[in-house]
């Protein structure tokens, strides 16, 4: 019998289709079902989806559902193979820093050595590679702050966006008044109006190989503004593709089904402005 017949039949097998599909939830795919509204109008409550679990290296496996390694942590790292991690922009998987058995998923704004600063209804980035790299990618959203320049909503993925009908600034500071937050209040003068806090904006560095991620969503999403930035060793994997979609009144997305994720977050007749 051929190597070609032997792997055929294996492969039919139980037990080999068992080991392929183990191997697959190891280290190739995972599936994943947005929980909750922090990513909308990209990602919908409802949509389940396929993660590349080989975008930023190979996690170190978990048994599905358990969430309990299967191997050691050699490096300490949290991946069997190391790679890059996420880019900025890049909408990205990850176990929850606080509770690494439950995973997240947001939009990473910033990599390490970034500076972030947040207002009431803005995100400004000052990226680690300085001035003239700013100035090259992103010459039209250039602002000053503290003497030094920040790119303003670097980010133009269409379902980003503020509920202005909701008041950011008082989330900030009730987030502060219980210990809740992750970022320092400072008054920036370039940002106008003082708060009754003494503030107007709240700043981040981002320590060196961990990133910083928010939702799209970004009035309604508990992530690194709240509990801080999340180290290489949680990030799993890239969103892939839609396999299923529900609403809220258990109608299927028919639209959804089968699209990258590319397409869902850039192409403005698949953003849903109710998140339904």
């Amino acid at each position: 019998m051929t190597l070609f017949k032997k792997l055929n039949s294996f492969s039919n097998s139980w037990l080999g289709t068992i080991i392929i599909v183990l191997l697959l939830l190891f280290f190739c795919i995972q599936a994943f079902t947005i929980p909750s509204g922090s990513m909308k109008n990209s990602l919908l409550i409802g949509d389940f989806l396929f993660v590349k679990k080989f975008s930023y290296g190979i996690p170190t496996p978990h048994l599905p559902w358990l969430e309990i390694p299967v191997l050691p942590d050699f490096d300490k790292d949290g991946h069997l193979i190391a790679a890059e991690g996420p880019q900025r922009g890049d909408i990205v998987v990850f176990r929850y820093p606080k509770s690494p058995s439950i995973h997240f998923v947001k939009r990473c704004v910033a990599k390490g050595k970034d500076e972030v600063i947040v207002s009431a209804n803005a995100l400004y980035v000052r990226m680690s590679e300085g001035d003239e790299y700013m100035k090259s990618k992103y010459p039209d959203d250039l602002v000053e702050l503290k003497g030094k320049l920040f790119v303003k909503e670097p980010y133009k993925n269409k379902g980003i966006h503020y509920d202005e009908s909701k008041n950011l600034e008082a989330l900030y500071q009730y987030a502060l008044s219980l210990d809740r937050f992750a970022m320092q209040p400072e008054f920036i003068s370039e940002l106008g109006v003082l708060s009754f806090s003494g503030a107007n904006a709240y700043s981040f560095v981002v320590p060196e190989n961990e990133y910083f991620m928010m939702g799209d969503n970004r009035t309604d999403s508990e992530d690194s503004r709240f509990w801080g930035s999340v180290p290489y060793k949680y990030i799993v994997g890239q969103p892939w593709f839609v396999y299923f979609s529900i609403d809220s009144q258990r109608k299927i997305r028919w639209d959804r089904i089968g699209r990258f994720v590319d397409t869902l977050e850039n192409d403005e007749k698949f953003i849903r402005k109710n998140g339904d």
